[in-house]
């Protein structure tokens, strides 16, 4: 596998977060709250847990099983949409739990936010020939390095309710755009990376 995909898979979130930094910045003239967490912590976790962590379960049967299955059904775009929407409910038990980090956090953004990583994610599992790896680093990547930008609503008192976090919205529409831009690829058959990559 090139190197370029396991650098891409753990920086693409990073990189969103810092662009979300700078968006707030340019908006509020303030920059967001960041995360106490040191970045170096946050990569070598992502590595080490890639290994690992609960992400390798999710990635086997979310992109391992579930996907290639669904994209035989509904081509690869329809099933990274479904899939997004399946992979969000399936963790929305944690918004209710006290414990949770997301508990009584705006479960609609995080549905939004859910099915385009599920298009990044779809994108990537093609790109790289249906690699697990790399999809599985990325995952771990989301999880350990999302909080370089806090996006949590200190206010939040309802899953139901939308988020109040400016941040949570920015980074919202940026992974947004890449999934958007990422579903037209696919529309259009293409899922193989750039050839000038």
């Amino acid at each position: 596998m090139p190197p370029r995909w396991y650098v891409f898979a753990l920086t693409f979130i990073a990189i969103v977060e810092v662009v979300t930094a700078l968006l707030h910045r340019a908006l509020t003239g303030s920059w967001p709250l960041f995360g106490v967490t040191p970045l170096y912590l946050m990569f070598a976790s992502a590595v080490g847990s890639t290994a690992v962590g609960g992400q390798v379960g999710e990635e086997l049967g979310w992109r391992g099983f579930a996907l290639p299955r669904l994209t035989a059904r509904y081509g690869l775009a329809g099933a990274s949409l479904l899939l997004g929407v399946i992979w969000a409910v399936w963790h929305l038990p944690l918004f209710f739990v006290p414990e949770a980090s997301t508990y009584d956090q705006s479960f609609p953004l995080y549905l939004l936010q859910v099915i385009a990583l599920s298009v990044i994610l779809a994108w990537l599992y093609a790109s790289t020939g249906g690699s697990l790896v790399p999809v599985m680093l990325l995952h771990a990547a989301v999880n350990n390095t999302k909080d370089i930008v806090v996006s949590a609503d200190p206010a939040a008192t309802s899953p139901w309710a939308l988020s109040h976090s400016l941040a949570a919205w920015l980074t919202l529409a940026l992974l947004w755009l890449c999934a958007g831009y990422l579903l037209t690829r696919m529309r259009r058959g293409l899922t193989s990376p750039p050839s000038t990559w």
